[in-house]
């Protein structure tokens, strides 16, 4: 469509500029008319006798305006439509630690669908994926950030109205920064500093100028999150047992000291002090106790109140009064359910998000994100969270969130089909799954990798009829494809992933009971499945790696090309035992003679699940 857009738009020009391919529109004199007014108040799109009027406040809601016009314009020849922004700020967190580095082309595309959402925050979450000239092992070989590419991605949201905050940490999540040598004197434990200590304060203030360099925003994230074991390594060797709330709070107001000499407002995960004041270490315990003297000694800093685990409204509205007790205008952080397996939980972020935001707009929230983690090897490609930073965002501008017009939004800032995104949540949300996964269940990913020689998970999901979920989910996933074509990419891969399951998930219940059977007519039937399933999965990782590689850095995929291997060369091992007793080379097959166990495990298995878990406890029973 061509436009001519006049009026208050020496602000918005430029991020006009790059949105117009995805916008489809064309600037031109002799285009439809559009008057850009910017003053305060809510965003107002209209349209009447044949000319265009928008009204925004700060430039994000131009870019949110401008799509809603758009729309609105396809269907309405006059119309007047007024939404009222509920947060100051929100947006979104990527995980760029959990090997999976995007890239800023990547990163680029994310930020352009923000601001057609109306986002206006972004963060990417760097525990050692930047570059710090003074430690050159610092990230190497993880696909570390430049200065340069951060730079250019912060430019490029600046354009669009986007605040972007370095994310980084101080304390504790540093695994990979401390494991090499030049850090053997900062290791309180292996992921933790060792707080007091000269030589870590040298090295924060390097990390933190070189995290926030690149960035024209003054904030910085400076993590503090889950140090269970602060003062509890090297520091206990070296001083003896001191109280923690007075580890936590010296060493906060040492690096905040570090952060306001270099002109930057730092915030942290809250988490510490509530753990702190809590007989279990829990965070979510209300009734733990934080010492006023604790709470008077808390520096200068805003307080990231995350959760993204309870459903009832009411529970967050407790702890985000306790976080206004404790600091003056905490953020609040939910998640997206990206991680720990190898698709979206959207059942789960759906119901924590629909709590907590509600519960945030009551008790006056200002700034809110959502973040997209990727424990355990960021298997699920960060596109799937696509349909939850939506959510996010009509929640952002409206008091309640009308299904019909979230699907349409979706469809007109991604290019996807909300309906279709949402067949990614039956990879998980299976037969004997309690809708809506409030446990996290995840059986796309334990089923794709346990052995089938061992069949761990098993016993869990017998007599669910889990080959035929697949089969189904597969067939539909087929046609989202056809639907979807902007995400080609990552429907070919989820469609591949069901079909696999579709044979795997029940291979090794098959075989187990042909060998009890000493049916040796099936026993050769599978050992020819098995065959067939090698190579698909091979094509699985292949459909895999080619979403990796057009979305993320080539570091870290090796890890994912390493767990593949497993399953592909174990089925090998697999057929090599079955072989085996068929020839009469061997009388028994020990692993399949081993009774099978419901997998239970305390992190693992709740009500309404079949289970979950990370990759080292599915793929074995032995360490690994």
């Amino acid at each position: 469509m061509k436009l001519k857009v006049y009026g208050d738009i020496a602000e918005i020009k430029d991020g006009l500029e790059l949105l117009a391919d995805e916008l489809q529109i064309v600037l031109s004199d002799d285009g439809y008319p559009l008057d850009i007014v910017q003053k305060q108040g809510p965003i107002v799109v209209a349209n009447e006798n044949g000319k265009g009027d928008i009204h925004f406040e700060k430039k994000i809601h131009f870019f949110r305006a401008l799509g809603l016009w758009l729309e609105y314009y396809d269907s309405e020849t006059n119309f007047e439509k007024t939404e009222y922004p509920q947060f100051e700020t929100c947006g979104a967190m990527v995980d760029a630690s959990r090997n999976a580095v995007p890239n800023v082309e990547s990163i680029q595309d994310l930020l352009r669908k923000m601001a057609m959402m109306g986002l206006n925050l972004f963060m990417i979450y760097t525990e050692d994926t930047y570059e710090v000239e003074e430690y050159p092992y610092f990230g190497y070989m993880r696909g570390r950030y430049t200065e340069q590419e951060l730079r250019t991605c912060d430019q490029y949201a600046a354009t669009l109205g986007i605040e972007v905050i370095p994310c980084i940490q101080t304390l504790s999540h540093l695994t990979q920064a401390l494991k090499w040598k030049y850090a053997e004197g900062l290791r309180d434990t292996n992921d933790i500093l060792l707080v007091g200590n000269p030589k870590t304060y040298e090295f924060i203030g390097h990390i933190i100028k070189a995290a926030s360099r690149p960035f024209q925003s003054n904030r910085i994230h400076i993590g503090m999150d889950e140090a269970h074991q602060l003062g509890l390594g090297k520091y206990l060797e070296e001083h003896g047992y001191q109280k923690r709330f007075k580890l936590m709070n010296e060493h906060l107001q040492t690096v905040v000291s570090i952060t306001e000499r270099l002109g930057l407002e730092a915030m942290i995960w809250s988490d510490m002090y509530f753990r702190l004041g809590s007989e279990n270490g829990d965070y979510y315990d209300s009734k733990a106790i934080i010492p006023k003297d604790v709470i008077a000694s808390i520096p200068d800093v805003q307080l990231v109140y995350w959760d993204y685990y309870h459903t009832d409204e009411e529970f967050y509205e407790v702890f985000l009064q306790k976080h206004q007790e404790l600091k003056e205008n905490p953020i609040f952080a939910g998640g997206v359910w990206t991680w720990n397996g190898i698709s979206p939980n959207y059942g789960k972020a759906i119901a924590t998000t629909e709590a907590a935001l509600s519960a945030c707009k009551r008790k006056g929230i200002k700034e809110t994100f959502v973040t997209m983690w990727g424990d355990d090897g960021a298997e699920t490609p960060f596109q799937a969270a696509l349909p939850m930073l939506q959510f996010y965002a009509e929640h952002a501008y409206h008091a309640s969130v009308d299904q019909e017009r979230l699907e349409q939004r979706f469809s007109f800032c991604t290019g996807g089909n909300y309906e279709d995104f949402l067949l990614l949540n039956q990879l998980d949300e299976t037969p004997g799954v309690s809708a809506p996964n409030i446990s996290g269940s995840n059986p796309s990913k334990f089923l794709l990798y346990q052995d089938i020689l061992l069949g761990l998970y098993d016993e869990n999901i017998t007599d669910l009829g889990l080959d035929n979920h697949y089969r189904e989910l597969a067939f539909k996933l087929d046609s989202a494809r056809a639907n979807n074509a902007a995400y080609h990419l990552l429907f070919d891969f989820y469609m591949q992933l069901a079909s696999v399951l579709e044979v795997k998930a029940e291979i090794g219940l098959q075989l187990k009971s042909a060998y009890d059977a000493r049916d040796e007519k099936e026993v050769s039937k599978i050992y020819d499945k098995i065959t067939v399933l090698q190579k698909n999965v091979d094509i699985l990782r292949e459909k895999h790696r080619e979403v990796w590689l057009d979305r993320n850095k080539p570091f870290g995929w090796e890890v994912l090309d390493i767990r593949y291997g497993g399953v592909i060369t174990r089925m090998a091992t697999a057929q090599y035992r079955t072989k085996q007793w068929l020839e009469g080379q061997i009388k028994r097959i020990d692993e399949l003679e081993e009774t099978r166990q419901y997998f239970h495990h305390p992190d693992s298995f709740f009500e309404g699940t079949v289970g979950r878990n990370t990759y080292k406890r599915i793929a074995t029973a032995s360490p690994l």
